[in-house]
């Protein structure tokens, strides 16, 4: 998961900070909260797909998160 503040949106920050993960770190999948539309949509322009979904967070609170894969 990666946690940008709403002003730093729309710099290229998101962009780098994934992209180091990848390219450092070999980041093929990831997780991403349902209830946030935008990361859905910026993980796939990422090349990024959902792949699948658990009800909980990884503490066990009720919010629905997406797993999601890099494709190719």
């Amino acid at each position: 998961m990666l946690f940008l503040a709403p002003e730093a949106r729309g710099q290229g920050l998101g962009r780098q900070l994934l992209e180091f993960g990848i390219q450092t770190f070999g980041v093929s999948q990831l997780g991403m909260n349902e209830q946030n539309p935008q990361a859905r949509g910026f993980y796939e322009q990422m090349g990024f797909a959902v792949c699948g979904r658990t009800e909980t967070d990884g503490m066990g609170n009720p919010f629905p998160i997406r797993r999601m894969e890099r494709r190719g």
